[in-house]
């Protein structure tokens, strides 16, 4: 087919905290809506982290079945497919080398090049994770300042207790210190260099208000540029319990530990990864180094572990909860209904025209 048969070329993303069963949601919707998924993690760019991460497991080999939909895609596009999960193409999965830092702005190019592979094959980009940063850059075009690592700053920053570093941020950027693990030393530096360097905030953060248009008595879907590059996308976000997320996050620890994530951070350790770089991963990769190291008993890893994730989850929830612009949904059938109304005329034929 030479002709989108969805004129306005939407996207969906799906978002939620860890352990809330996105990838599955959102490969399932991929294979009902014709879609392919975009990660949006900035841990599961790195190669080698698939356990710590919860990478899905990846089959190399496409689907002996094409969608009818699709074009083909060819090798020519500048973005590879990471593999299949469940039959459906998935992006930006190990895409960069763990002893290297990638940046939102990497992330943003080489998703925008997935998009467009995406739309030529006549199919949905489904962006699905739970990096509220990433998926803001993507989606409302954030204009992420390119500023190269500062050597000099970065050892002087350093030097400064982790603590210290957040309360530094805190006065001068205080809506980047409101979402970011004020324990990740990696992330404060980072976040400190870039206002130190170009006397500025990272780029602003809190949605903007959108226009919005209302379809079938479903909450309103995005309409409007907002400042970014696509103008038809639909938030969709899982929304669980906490007491049932924290059983999520403590069974998923559980399995995690006893299929092997101990030996995978002794191997990223072997391959030349320091201590500082794993400890600078947070979460699984920060304790069990610890561990490793003999700075705390296995019992005070899981402890702590299992409540650094329950912390991160929390603050998922917190930048998620700012975007008024997210259906919330408590499963697959919710997202179904959702995603048809959006898909439907007049919504994605008509709107421009208003």
């Amino acid at each position: 087919m030479s002709k989108s048969i969805y004129p306005q070329k939407p996207i969906i993303v799906v978002v939620g905290p860890t352990a809330s069963g996105k990838s599955d949601l959102a490969a399932k919707l991929a294979k009902k809506f014709n879609g392919e998924v975009i990660s949006a993690d900035s841990r599961q760019v790195y190669r080698g982290m698939d356990i710590g991460t919860g990478k899905v497991p990846l089959s190399k080999n496409p689907p002996s079945h094409p969608s009818p939909f699709s074009k083909g895609g060819g090798r020519r596009e500048g973005v590879k497919t990471s593999g299949y999960y469940h039959g459906i193409p998935h992006y930006l999965l190990n895409v960069a080398s763990p002893k290297r830092r990638f940046t939102a702005a990497q992330y943003k190019k080489l998703a925008q090049a997935a998009i467009e592979k995406i739309r030529r094959k006549n199919k949905i980009p489904i962006i699905c994770g739970g990096t509220g940063f990433y998926i803001r850059a993507l989606v409302d075009n954030l204009q992420i300042p390119s500023v190269k690592p500062d050597l000099k700053l970065r050892a002087r920053l350093e030097k400064i207790a982790t603590k210290e570093l957040y309360k530094k941020l805190q006065k001068l950027d205080p809506r980047r210190a409101a979402t970011i693990d004020r324990h990740n030393p990696r992330r404060l530096v980072r976040a400190l260099e870039i206002v130190m360097t170009t006397g500025r905030p990272v780029p602003q953060l809190n949605p903007p208000q959108p226009s919005f248009t209302k379809v079938g008595g479903l909450p309103p879907f995005r309409k409007g540029r907002l400042g970014g590059i696509y103008t038809h996308v639909l938030f969709l976000g899982i929304q669980i319990p906490r007491p049932e997320l924290a059983r999520r996050i403590k069974t998923r620890l559980q399995k995690r530990l006893k299929h092997g994530l101990l030996a995978e951070v002794k191997k990223l350790r072997s391959q030349g990864l320091s201590w500082k770089r794993l400890d600078d991963f947070g979460l699984e990769y920060r304790w069990l180094a610890r561990y490793l190291r003999g700075h705390i008993t296995h019992q005070e890893m899981v402890v702590r572990l299992q409540k650094d994730i329950e912390h991160y989850a929390k603050r998922q929830m917190t930048w998620f909860g700012h975007d008024k612009r997210i259906h919330w949904i408590k499963n697959q059938l919710e997202a179904k209904k959702i995603i048809e109304e959006f898909l439907k005329p007049p919504h994605l034929y008509n709107d421009h025209k208003k």
